[in-house]
């Protein structure tokens, strides 16, 4: 089974069930004019079951196709019905591998004004770039991403980590990204995929300022925390955030979501984060793999998008930039995510998000 799944990842997931996908429907297909044929000549017949059973299993586009070339079973109220409902069924992994094949593997930038009274009134506009999940990004994607982003007059580019480690695929990732330019810098954490002493080393060798359980003001009444991957070692916010004023507003970042439920977050504004893929491969959006439980404790809490942590902490869970080896995107798409800070009251309601290509 491990050698089955393993040839699968190296086919690619999507590629392999868009040629599953194909050879079903035309194996359905061909039943129905088999059939048809050996009914002409009153031989023995495809018995309904089978041809019902193929119609349902993916297998409504050829069944269509075949009651349409060999003229069968179409005046059966029966199989009318049936074939309507194959075509529905069919049409699902349709919708997904055309998805993951297009829409999937497009970088999207999403615009977020967040909105505090704790941000300093003088950084009114100020941007914040949130790029997590690189994974096996191709150098050639990540300097597009980059020509991008050096579009948007970033003052800040945080990284959520995770990077491929195997063959040393993180140093292309982190040269192209140290390539982006910001007014206040770059700085990142890292994730439960990450060696963090090569990853660390690497981004120190480009410019970029690695968090490790620390925090720096990177301006008046601004101060950026982040803490180790709650997998790799031991995440502590405490520590992270002990630097700030009391009056700094205070910005965290975690690789792992799952760190603001288990330990205290007072005195923290916003949480990023990434880890949980928006769920990846999803149902038209919907993260079931998520509810495993394997890669957070919390369900579809932290799938995407805003929530709390335990103590109230709005926690913002990118669906990352990467992909995990050959594991397809399907209604998750790539992004990077743009935060444009501004001094007023709080209300998670009222974000305006702005999603381009």
């Amino acid at each position: 089974m491990q050698f089955i799944i393993t040839w699968i990842l190296r086919f690619g997931m999507i590629e392999f069930f868009s040629l599953f996908f194909v050879l079903i429907n035309v194996f359905t297909f061909s039943l129905y004019v088999i059939d048809k044929r050996i009914a002409v000549k009153s031989k023995w017949r495809i018995s309904e079951g089978i041809l019902l059973f193929f119609t349902l299993a993916f297998g409504g586009i050829g069944t269509l196709l075949g009651m349409c070339f060999a003229a069968h079973k179409t005046r059966s109220r029966k199989f009318r019905f049936v074939v309507a409902i194959g075509l529905i069924v069919a049409l699902i992994p349709v919708t997904h591998i055309v998805h993951g094949l297009t829409i999937g593997r497009t970088i999207r930038y999403v615009e977020i004004e967040f909105r505090s009274e704790r941000w300093p009134a003088e950084l009114d506009g100020y941007r914040i770039a949130f790029m997590t999940d690189m994974h096996i990004i191709a150098d050639e994607d990540m300097r597009r991403a980059t020509a991008k982003l050096n579009e948007r007059n970033l003052d800040l580019l945080l990284l959520g980590g995770d990077f491929s480690m195997h063959n040393a695929h993180y140093q292309g990732t982190v040269r192209e990204i140290a390539q982006i330019i910001t007014t206040d810098g770059i700085f990142g954490v890292e994730g439960n995929h990450d060696d963090y002493r090569r990853l660390f080393s690497a981004k120190e060798q480009y410019g970029i300022t690695p968090l490790n359980n620390s925090g720096v003001h990177i301006q008046d009444g601004f101060y950026l925390a982040g803490v180790h991957d709650l997998w790799n070692r031991s995440p502590n916010i405490e520590k992270a955030v002990a630097e700030a004023y009391a009056d700094d507003f205070v910005l965290l970042l975690s690789h792992n979501p799952d760190v603001s439920m288990a330990q205290s977050t007072d005195g923290v504004d916003l949480i990023l984060s990434g880890h949980t893929h928006g769920g990846q491969i999803t149902f038209f959006g919907f993260p079931f793999y998520l509810l495993r439980g394997s890669i957070t404790d919390y369900g579809s809490h932290f799938a995407y998008g805003f929530s709390y942590s335990a103590d109230g902490a709005p926690v913002f869970a990118s669906s990352g930039i990467g992909v995990y080896y050959t594991v397809p995107r399907v209604f998750t798409r790539p992004e990077v995510v743009i935060f444009i800070m501004y001094n007023e009251e709080f209300k998670i309601a009222q974000h305006i998000m702005r999603c381009t290509l």
